[in-house]
């Protein structure tokens, strides 16, 4: 193994556990603090970590800027006919769009208001559940919902192996949360799921959207994005609090700066050397560390039957990531 690719991985390795840990600090400031305005600090202190990102990226040239989209340039207009006066307005409001969702400014708006949404209704669900390890896992849900809204909205092909990881996702969600009939699902499972739901929706905006937009600039936008519409809200609601604030700073420094600003440095760092399979399998360890860090920090304890239902939805998430096609062993020949 290449010493760029083994440092790549201790990387992303680094980046998955500080991204589980974070839902402790999410878990500590609820004691203190609204949603709002924890998430409004939190991005606040992340999209500034980025800055010195950013002064750097733009002293060495790295960035990869967006590529412009000539509206002149995709349509043609046949001055004989009038006919094809309709069909020029028409190609003319298509390019103007494409030119418009190709702004790096609009694109990472619309990732922020996605972003803000998921990270309200997570904090939310943290608040009402106060468990890092069922957070993290019901979270990570997303990563196997990513390839059945791409399937859904986006007509792409999913594999043998991303039913298996729902069937197993669904058994695991059924074994963690629904301990006595339906009953027994809470509020705070279901915002997570569907904060799940929509971080798949921002991955995939992302993918579509963002592809040709510098991954720095376009986090720095949608965290600045999130971080006003959460002022905003904290400010409608009146939940604007120091005090809490000034009590839950650790909480704040380590999901602002830690999970955002360094986590995505060594994200970045990390996926320029490993290749992305083992890169998002990596990744995928963050659910685990969830748990890790609510028993060591919080002293949470499930049930055999919750760690069961976390098992299963982990290799969920590691199966929806493997490769579409099977293993030798498992193929007819």
């Amino acid at each position: 193994m290449r010493r760029q690719e083994f440092i790549g991985m201790f990387c992303l390795l680094l980046t998955a556990l500080i991204w589980g840990f974070a839902f402790v600090a999410q878990v500590q400031g609820m004691d203190s603090m609204s949603p709002m305005f924890f998430n409004a600090t939190r991005f606040t202190l992340g999209a500034i970590s980025l800055v010195p990102v950013l002064l750097w990226q733009r002293g060495n040239g790295n960035a990869v800027e967006p590529t412009d989209v000539a509206v002149s340039g995709s349509v043609t207009h046949d001055t004989a006919s009038s006919g094809t006066v309709p069909v020029f307005r028409e190609q003319v409001a298509v390019s103007l769009f494409k030119a418009w969702v190709a702004n790096p400014i609009i694109i990472s708006v619309i990732c922020g208001i996605v972003l803000f949404t998921a990270s309200t209704l997570q904090q939310y669900g943290i608040l009402y559940g106060k468990s890092a390890g069922r957070a993290g896992f019901l979270t990570a849900l997303y990563i196997v919902m990513v390839p059945l809204l791409a399937f859904v909205f986006l007509r792409r092909r999913i594999g043998v192996l991303v039913g298996v990881a729902v069937a197993l996702s669904i058994i695991g969600f059924y074994l963690l949360c629904i301990t006595d009939g339906f009953g027994s699902l809470g509020l705070a499972d279901i915002l997570l799921v569907f904060t799940a739901v929509l971080f798949a929706a921002h991955i995939l905006i992302i993918d579509e959207l963002g592809a040709k937009v510098d991954a720095i600039k376009l986090s720095f936008g949608q965290f600045c994005t999130t971080a006003v519409l959460s002022w905003a809200g904290s400010l409608i609601e009146g939940s604007v609090d120091w005090s809490g604030a000034a009590h839950s700073w650790v909480p704040i420094l380590y999901a602002g700066i830690g999970s955002v600003g360094i986590a995505y440095t060594l994200q970045v760092v990390g996926q320029q050397w490993v290749p992305p399979t083992r890169a998002s399998l990596l990744m995928s360890l963050e659910s685990f560390f969830s748990a890790v860090g609510g028993a060591v920090f919080l002293g949470e304890v499930m049930s055999p039957r919750g760690y069961a239902g976390c098992a299963l939805i982990f290799i969920g998430t590691l199966l929806a990531q493997a490769p579409a096609k099977l293993p030798r062993f498992l193929r007819k020949e």
